[in-house]
């Protein structure tokens, strides 16, 4: 049915269409499913963030959508779990997911709920009834797998996305070539030169049959793959969304708050952006606006990174909703590799070790920037400023030194390319 992943998880008797089903106490979660733009929805009792889904339940001859099925992320706990995945949808194995009267609980049971993702962003789901024969090989397998998680990862002849194998393979491959002549893929996937000097991502995209695209999901084979020549590594280019530049853009954000060059016929924005401490270049500061680090149980659906000028006006905002996609969908799984570049002919080498960095979640992310491990180093710039003929090149990065990778992830290992 096209799924590219699938995983299964043993429910609880708690799993059940009443109490919702429980998808794991970290947000990294949500790099195992497909989802929409997630929303705060800060009015309700319990605050939190909601994903959509789009979800089907499969049976042995028909497949269903369940309308209204999402993720619901609580801060609080923090918790996420899936809501709606009955809703008008006959197929759907209601009778397996019905709350039991307390007397009759005895915590787990032998239900088994597996689910299969496409590139189409699809969910499939399968429920493997207690005392079944699947459910009965599944439970099996899940007992002898050696890492215990949520989550059991059946592996696919066509590969899993998180193969790291498979990613070394083709990186080794790569390195073992040497040097590469700068190129990128057309839309089309055609292969053609690159002349600019910012072509080692692109080149190495195309080297693993990568077409460039901005969309907010992994690479290659579920990893992001991330290129560097400096120990300071970019991770991720989030425009702001509030804020001065909400409002007005960017390139008015940056003849407003840059400072000139060329006697002012261009305008810079640029400068090392740090939690809590003025930006000497730019006057602003980076503050992180509803969460506390030392309690991060009690981050705010409704908070955002912030650049604040001396008078405490917000120049730029990003909300937490919008980079909690980016973060946790994308960067789940990632690849750092050094280059060096070669300029007469342009050209590149991917060198050996690399940094393979293996589980993350948002809270990992906003506690390193609170820590002052990831700073915002923009690199925007308006040519012809302040005249009908200006034009905006706009860059604001959030950057890290490679030596805190491990700040970001439960699991970094250095892998030998030779």
């Amino acid at each position: 049915m096209g799924a590219e992943r699938i995983f299964c998880k043993h429910l609880s008797e708690n799993d059940n269409s009443k109490q919702q089903i429980y998808l794991g106490g970290s947000f990294e979660v949500l790099s195992f499913f497909p989802h929409g733009e997630i929303t705060a929805f800060s009015e309700l009792r319990q605050p939190n963030f909601k994903a959509p889904l789009n979800f089907y339940w499969v049976d042995v001859d028909t497949v269903e959508k369940a309308v209204g099925t999402q993720l619901i992320l609580y801060p609080a706990y923090p918790e996420v779990r899936l809501s709606g995945f009955l809703n008008g949808c006959k197929v759907a194995p209601s009778k397996h997911l019905q709350k039991k009267p307390k007397e009759q609980r005895r915590g787990m049971d032998g239900r088994m709920l597996v689910f299969g993702t496409t590139s189409d962003k699809r969910t499939l789901a399968y429920l493997a009834p207690e005392n079944s024969a699947l459910a009965g090989e599944l439970l099996n397998n899940f007992s002898k797998s050696p890492k215990k998680s949520l989550f059991f990862e059946l592996t696919l002849p066509i590969g899993s996305q998180k193969n790291k194998e498979k990613v070394l393979e083709a990186l080794r491959h790569i390195h073992t070539e040497g040097f590469h002549p700068s190129s990128r893929r057309d839309k089309y996937g055609n292969v053609i030169p690159y002349k600019a000097s910012n072509g080692a991502g692109f080149t190495l995209e195309s080297l693993l049959g990568i077409t460039p695209n901005a969309k907010p999901e992994p690479d290659y084979l579920g990893w992001e793959i991330k290129t560097h020549s400096t120990s300071r590594i970019t991770l991720m280019t989030p425009e702001p969304r509030g804020g001065f530049y909400g409002e007005r853009g960017a390139k008015e954000f940056v003849e407003n708050y840059g400072h000139e060059v060329d006697d002012g016929k261009n305008m810079y924005f640029t400068g090392n952006h740090t939690v809590g401490i003025p930006c000497i270049k730019t006057g602003l500061t980076l503050h992180v606006n509803g969460f506390d680090s030392a309690f991060p149980k009690s981050m705010d659906v409704n908070g955002s990174i912030q650049l604040l000028d001396s008078a405490g006006n917000e120049a730029a905002s990003w909300p937490f909703a919008q980079l909690l996609t980016h973060w946790n969908q994308k960067h789940a799984f990632a690849v750092y590799i050094h280059y060096t570049s070669q300029k007469i002919p342009l050209a590149y080498r991917y060198d050996t070790p690399v940094l393979m960095g293996e589980h993350t979640d948002f809270q990992r992310y906003l506690t390193a920037l609170c820590s002052g491990a990831i700073i915002f180093d923009p690199g925007s710039k308006v040519t012809n400023a302040r005249t009908p003929q200006s034009a905006i090149k706009s860059r604001s990065q959030f950057r890290i030194h490679a030596k805190n990778l491990n700040l970001l992830y439960e699991n970094l290992t250095q892998e030998n390319l030779a």
